[in-house]
Order: C-alpha cells, then structure tokens, then sequence
C-alpha cells in the first residue's frame, strides 16, 4: 500500500476506500467484501463494527497486518486462508491450504441432505465422501438432530480440521471421521443396513482443465481436492458402480457436479444401472446445473 500525504490519516474509511479499487485492479472477486474482512481480522474486531469506527485510526502494528493481508491477497493467496475462516451455511468454519474453501453453490448439498432427511422420525446414517473442512456433514448435523454422518477424507490434515469444526459446532458426537480412498470404507465404519445417503463435492475438475482455473484456485487450494489426474468424472464412476454395496435399499446418491457435467453423469448412473432418473438442481450463482440425485431401484 502507497504512504499518505502527511496531513491525512489512514482512517478505517480511508483503508476500505483506498483497498476496494486496489483489490478491483487485482481481479479479486467482491473487492469491498474482501477489504472489509481483512480490515476486521487485523483489528480483532467483527466486520460490522467497522461501519461504527470509520473514523478511527489503527494502531501501526494493525496497519502493518493489514498491509501484509492485502499484499497477499493481491497474490490471489484466498482471502479465507489469510484469515483462517470461512462461512457457510451460517456457520463458521476454520480453514487452511489443506482444505478446499468452502463455497455457496455447495450448500445446496446440506439443503438437498436436510431434505432427504427431513421425514426421519429414527436416526439416519449419511456417508460423505472428501468431506474436506467438514462444512457439508457439520452443517446438516448442526441443522437435523437425527441426522448421523461417516465422513470420509484422504487428507489426515484435512479430517483433524473437519474434527475441530465438528467439535466446534457441538456435533462431533454424531460424526465418525475416516481416512480412507474413494469408497475403500473399512467394514466398522459401515452402518448396519447401509447407509441412506452417499453425498459428495468430489474432485470433478478435469486435469486439463486445471490450467483455466482462477489463479486463486489453481495456485493456492489443494489439487487432491480438485482434480482427480483425469477427466473429473472417475468418482462418479465409482459411485454409480460401488455405491450400491454400502447404500440402503432405497439409499440415495447426492453430488456436487461441473456445470457442464450433467449429461455425462446422467450415462455413467444410466450405464451402471441400478439407479432411477436423476434429480437436477441448478445453483443460484450462475444458473448451472449443479447437483444431482440418483436413488436406488427398488
């Protein structure tokens, strides 16, 4: 960040006004946004009290903080990993570089997983595969008191992340955490019966593709959790042609897909069999079909 004219102050206003059009030149997605909680973060305050404080002057040892988040964030290094956090689903959730940043599209998992649950007066058993900061299994947990999880992650830095914010959150009682591949689950970890829903953000990106991924995403977020050294599709193989082992009878299959993905996923569950028609959901971001569900012919 430049100096002031001597005369002036860096006011908490003068910082956001100065930092909203830098991080705009910078290409970062909602610039004030991201100004705003940086701002907070080095001040140790919440980001509303902010609008409270335009006035105030930080200290120096706050400005140096705030210059150094700024300066990486021009790095496209993720805002949620310069302060350590993420919200989702109205939660928060501790994040770092072992962990793919929570996005809004994926709540769409947690809304579809509550759904699917809803009618459940017994204790119901969900399956996540790459369960990452934990975000999908400690959201719906958080929000279905009937509702248990197995989540799984091949990432052992990854699953002692999701743990804390299960603990966090005061759901760390009804969510088993396993490291493991794919649907390589351990017989211990399978609940009598099978499980009633296999949900997962799984990595769909394809390795070709990597190299037009936002610079934020492709430099700095885990690659484990976004590619899978193919053609972002072979999880969802899996899942159409393994899934039937570990579901229930009438078991579900809920996943977060590429937005062009749709139709190639509908041909493995299709070529598989097994399945009925897909659900599809489309997110609210940029209208892409986004999340589908396959339940088990009875």
């Amino acid at each position: 960040m430049s100096t002031p004219p001597a005369e002036q102050e860096w006011t908490i206003q003068r910082l956001l006004e100065w930092t909203k059009p830098f991080f705009e030149r910078k290409g970062l997605d909602e610039p004030r946004l991201a100004a705003e909680i940086l701002l907070a973060k080095a001040l140790g305050c919440v980001r509303l009290q902010l609008y409270t404080q335009f006035e105030c002057v930080p200290s120096a040892d706050e400005l140096v903080t705030f210059r150094e988040f700024v300066n990486r964030a021009a790095d496209h290094v993720p805002i949620a990993y310069l302060v350590g956090f993420k919200e989702f689903y109205s939660l928060e959730f501790e994040v770092s570089p072992d962990v793919l940043v929570p996005r809004p599209e994926t709540e769409m998992l947690v809304e579809r997983s509550l759904e699917l649950t809803a009618s459940n007066s017994e204790p119901i058993w969900l399956l996540e595969i790459g369960t990452g900061s934990g975000c999908i299994a400690v959201a719906t947990c958080k929000n279905a008191p009937k509702v248990n999880f197995v989540a799984t992650d091949v990432s052992q830095p990854a699953l002692e992340l999701a743990k804390q914010n299960a603990e966090t959150h005061g759901v760390a009682d009804r969510i088993q955490f396993v490291e493991c591949s794919g649907l390589e689950i351990p017989t211990n970890a399978i609940t009598d019966g099978g499980f009633d829903v296999l949900v997962s953000n799984p990595p769909y990106v394809a390795e070709s593709e990597l190299a037009d991924l936002p610079p934020n995403v492709k430099n700095h977020e885990p690659h484990i959790a976004l590619h899978d050294g193919a053609d972002g599709l072979s999880f969802y193989r899996i899942f159409a042609a393994e899934s039937p082992r570990i579901l229930n009878p009438s078991g579900t299959v809920l996943i977060e897909i590429g937005e062009t993905q749709a139709e190639e996923v509908m041909n493995i569950f299709e070529k598989a069999g097994g399945f009925g028609p897909p659900q599809i959901w489309r997110d609210t971001v940029g209208g892409h079909e986004r999340v589908m569900s396959f339940k088990r012919k009875q």
